[in-house]
């Protein structure tokens, strides 16, 4: 199940903590978004049980997680920057994730399994964060998405080496 993610969350902490309207903003809508997606699935879902104990086991961790942050680290300084390295890690991680494809496009060479728009969408999201955390001369914004830029370039490279083919079991209509 994907759902409410601790990357978008952690964002929304850091950008409160910051004061920082446009991390909030847009964190928030995600987590809107996100919580939406998870009452949507579970209502569809026939497993209702097992995607309320997931839910139920990351929202324990989310809490053990702004517990650590806002109760044990009494300093706003160093809880800024424990919650940046943190949100950095989880962001750096999603945007590697993708990269576990890898050998199955090069053992394939088939890009099949690879989305070129969710490819593109990557690169113009990273490098607007890139370029907003180098404004704001932000290393935990700016570093951690980084990797969002690189990734989509290999992505766009193994597009190039390996095209993707059309279904051979997909015939056109006659008309």
């Amino acid at each position: 199940m994907r759902g409410l993610h601790p990357r978008n969350l952690g964002w929304l902490s850091y950008g409160t903590l910051k004061g920082d309207g446009i991390l909030i903003g847009v964190n928030a809508v995600g987590a809107a978004l996100q919580t939406l997606y998870i009452l949507a699935y579970l209502h569809y879902c026939p497993r209702k049980r097992v995607v309320l104990l997931q839910t139920a086991t990351l929202l324990g961790v989310l809490l053990l997680g702004y517990g650590y942050f806002w109760l044990l680290v009494p300093d706003p300084e160093g809880r800024l920057q424990q919650l940046g390295l943190f949100c950095s890690v989880f962001t750096i991680s999603m945007y590697l994730s993708p990269l576990a494809d890898l050998a199955k496009v090069i053992q394939t060479k088939s890009t099949q399994c690879l989305s070129y728009p969710l490819t593109i969408a990557t690169l113009l999201t990273s490098a607007s964060w890139c370029l907003y955390g180098f404004q704001l001369r932000d290393p935990y914004i700016m570093v951690s998405n980084f990797p969002g830029i690189v990734t989509s370039f290999i992505r766009f490279w193994l597009f190039w080496k390996y095209p993707q083919e059309q279904d051979r079991n997909y015939r056109l209509l006659q008309t």
